[in-house]
């Protein structure tokens, strides 16, 4: 047999050797000319303690860049209704593939967004009901909560044929929303006992709103609107007179030779009040509204938003407010149920969508959960849901702490589902700190060594094995495995909870010791905010002074914020510069008197280019320090304003603690910051350049002034690298140890052990959920190994 002769090697393609994404020279916030190379179709996982600059590096240049140059491919046209995005301060970028970047951005608050609406699952459960539905009301329009019937008539000029035409034309659409509490599900009511005193008079200061007093205008309008007697007590109003003070619609009248406009109390504080942003009222007209606001359920649709006509309409037994209603899991075996040949392709694609909630540990939602109440951790698996069994291909997914809100038990499926993410050929980076998800990467980058500008650059290269055996402080710290306490810490009372059935518990009875460090804990879904949230702050009764929350809500603050203004840092610091140079405090704000003229006090100057990314320049006037130049006159122990707002934490605590300029009310503000690991931090740094690790603490550190007797944190290790849950625990001890109580959600292994008294939910999620599996002290607990969380602990301490 003659033999074919052998064929050299083919050459390598060229398209097969753009296998890496090179950055050069990124200098992106406290970037430090970073260059590196990453492989494409791995799992890369970027590490570093919190602020050592891994967002900068994956979210705000690799991303950032692959976004805006697939933004420059639509037409100028289209790019106008698109977010601008500058480039990013980097040298070269090269390899990117289309990036979908996954973060932990919590979603909108918009009482009309539902977990269903965010995830198109709603869309497609409107056209089954409009096909199966019986009895048939309409289209999916029907079928929403967002769309109002509404129908119209009358006349329409047409021209045809070159006449003019009056023709009659009419027309309706059948929404779904239900018309009394327009598809929101809750109706506010106002408590009228909160507006005014019925045994008082308007002249004896009946009005108990903020701003109502007997001298103002407010008050005048309706003592000498001649509707009312003002020496008469409301309560002997007649039904005229009370619905005129509560209800009149407006009206323009004279008083007092000034011309104003007169309408009842109720709409007017609903207008003046009400329609408002409550996070942007002073605090005492908020306080003032959450005590007159009461939100109950709508009492026409129960609280589904739907119409009756929606509502009216089944698929068998089940109406698409029951749909909604049911845990995403149960959903899921009803829609299996279904055999609609007429909408098997719609079956199939519900059926999917379905299927990845319950993939990802989310099965214990229901389509109806509003949005804004998701967690971050939770938001950011929604988010996922519409990429799992996508057919792309060579793209990067870009994920910022997937494992956030996890139990151990469940970070194993999210490591599964990243691995497969991986396996269809996509690039996958991760922002991660916890060693579960950092054992499972192809290719690990450590930033660091430190945080802000003691960070920002690269530490470490390599494999998980090589970052072991380096000397950088992820590779000493992965291994860190905490011990269970010796001795725990003796309650000095009790915090009853008794019957809890808010969201999934089922009649809850338990006994929350005071004066030690409690932990609740138990897998995504088991209860644990509902009980916390749901039940504490009702129970703060006389014995405490109060109760705490610190969650993981965003920070409100726009790029004129900053740690300063935040935490009331800059108020005595203004004072301290007002006194010691005989001027007034405003003129060391760059928001208000101080501020440099050419800027407004922003420290640049902002180009609009229409549909091109915005250019902001340093201001020349004030070389970017934000002031006045008559103000960086005045001085405070040698260093004018600007100076000390370019401080780090720890240089203004030494500054403002000693000497002459001595502060002790910014001292102490500041003893805070860096208690809870935020040293680093410049004074003067924008909110919005923090990390989500970083604005948790910040809050932490603004509680604590408060005095609360009992402290309730929401996963506070969040966005902690593993050397700084240590510091956490630490400062956890203290507040404990100066008489405080302290309760934990929380997942993190190093909490739970470290703990006095744990609290175990479950046994599952949702439904399965939502009872007390366990009590008592993390040894008990170990020692049972009753439970998945006592299962996990007891292999992560070695038991």
């Amino acid at each position: 047999m003659s033999k074919a002769p052998q064929q050299a090697p083919a050459a390598r393609h060229a398209a097969d050797s753009h296998d890496l994404i090179r950055v050069h020279g990124a200098r992106v916030n406290n970037l430090k000319d970073v260059s590196i190379e990453i492989p494409k179709r791995r799992l890369t996982v970027f590490t570093g303690v919190s602020g050592s600059g891994k967002s900068s590096l994956v979210f705000d240049t690799i991303a950032a860049e692959s976004q805006r140059l697939i933004n420059e491919t639509y037409s100028a046209f289209v790019q106008g209704f698109m977010p601008t995005l500058a480039r990013p301060e980097v040298d070269v970028l090269e390899g990117l593939t289309t990036a979908i970047t996954v973060d932990q951005q919590r979603m909108g608050g918009d009482p009309r967004s539902t977990v269903g609406t965010a995830t198109d699952a709603n869309a497609m459960l409107r056209i089954l009901f409009s096909r199966l539905g019986e009895p048939h009301i309409g289209s999916p329009k029907a079928f929403s909560f967002n769309v109002p019937s509404i129908s119209g008539a009358g006349a329409v000029t047409v021209e045809r044929g070159g006449k003019t035409v009056k023709e009659r034309r009419s027309f309706s659409i059948t929404g779904g929303m239900c018309p009394r509490c327009e598809g929101r599900g809750a109706v506010s009511d106002l408590d009228l006992t909160q507006l005014y005193d019925a045994d008082k008079s308007l002249a004896e200061g009946a009005l108990t709103i903020p701003g109502y007093t007997t001298a103002g205008w407010n008050y005048r309008l309706y003592s000498e609107s001649g509707f009312i007697d003002p020496e008469k007590p409301i309560r002997k109003y007649t039904k005229k007179e009370l619905h005129d003070f509560l209800h009149h619609e407006p009206v323009r009248m004279k008083i007092a030779g000034i011309n104003m406009t007169y309408e009842g109390l109720v709409p007017r504080i609903q207008k003046s009040m009400l329609a408002k942003d409550k996070e942007s009222m002073q605090p005492h007209i908020r306080a003032f509204v959450d005590r007159a606001v009461t939100f109950t359920s709508c009492p026409d649709c129960d609280g589904t938003r739907l119409s009756e006509a929606a509502r009216s309409s089944r698929i068998g037994k089940v109406n698409i407010a029951d749909a909604c209603a049911m845990q995403i899991s149960d959903l899921a075996a009803w829609v299996r149920g279904l055999d609609e040949p007429s909408v098997a392709p719609l079956l199939t694609t519900l059926q999917h969508t379905l299927d990845s909630f319950v993939e990802i540990g989310l099965g214990y939602l229901s389509l109806d959960r509003s949005s804004g109440t998701l967690s971050g951790g939770e938001a950011q698996r929604v988010k996922m849901i519409r990429h799992l069994g996508s057919s792309l291909t060579d793209t990067t997914y870009v994920f910022d702490e997937p494992t956030t809100g996890l139990h151990p038990h469940d970070i194993q499926r999210m490591n599964e589902l990243l691995l497969r993410l991986r396996d269809k050929g996509n690039t996958v980076l991760v922002v991660e700190h916890k060693p579960e998800v950092i054992a499972i990467a192809d290719h690990v980058v450590d930033l660091g060594p430190g945080a802000g500008s003691g960070g920002g650059t690269v530490c470490f290269e390599g494999t998980v094995d090589g970052l072991r055996g380096s000397d950088t402080i992820t590779g000493r710290h992965l291994g860190d495995r905490a011990v269970l306490k010796e001795a725990v810490r003796k309650p000095s009372g009790t915090l009853e909870i008794r019957g809890a059935s808010a969201n999934n518990l089922q009649d809850v009875d338990v006994d929350i010791p005071l004066g030690v460090l409690t932990v609740i804990t138990g897998v995504a879904g088991s209860g644990k905010s509902s009980l916390i949230h749901g039940s504490l702050p009702q129970q703060s009764g006389p014995t405490d002074s109060g109760v705490v929350s610190i969650d993981q809500g965003a920070i409100r603050g726009s790029r004129r914020s900053n740690p300063a203004t935040y935490t009331g840092l800059l108020e005595p610091i203004r004072k301290a510069f007002a006194k010691a140079n005989g001027v007034k405090p405003a003129l060391f704000s760059a928001n208000s008197e101080g501020a440099c003229p050419n800027c407004n006090g922003a420290g640049v100057i902002y180009t609009d280019l229409a549909m091109m990314a915005g250019v902001a320049t340093t201001c020349e006037e004030c070389e970017g320090k934000r002031f006045d130049t008559s103000v960086l006159d005045y001085h405070l122990g040698g260093r004018d304003i600007s100076e000390v707002l370019a401080m780090s934490v720890d240089e203004a605590e030494e500054f403002l603690g000693t000497g002459e300029a001595r502060t002790p009310a910014a001292h102490t503000i500041l003893k805070r910051l860096a208690d809870v690991g935020l040293g680093y931090l410049t004074l003067g740094q924008p909110l919005t350049t923090l990390s989500g690790g970083e604005r948790q603490r910040l809050k932490l550190a603004t509680h604590m002034a408060e005095k609360g007797g009992v402290y309730v944190l929401d996963e506070p290790t969040t966005g902690l690298h593993l050397a700084d849950v240590e510091q956490l625990l630490g400062l956890l001890d203290r507040l404990v140890d100066s008489g405080k109580s302290v309760i934990v959600i929380e997942h993190h292994q190093a909490v739970m052990a470290h703990a006095d008294w744990i609290i175990d939910l479950g046994p599952g999620a949702g439904h399965d959920g939502g009872r007390i599996v366990f009590e008592g002290t993390p040894s008990a607990l170990v020692a049972a190994r009753s439970t998945l969380t006592a299962e996990h602990l007891a292999a992560y301490v070695g038991a």
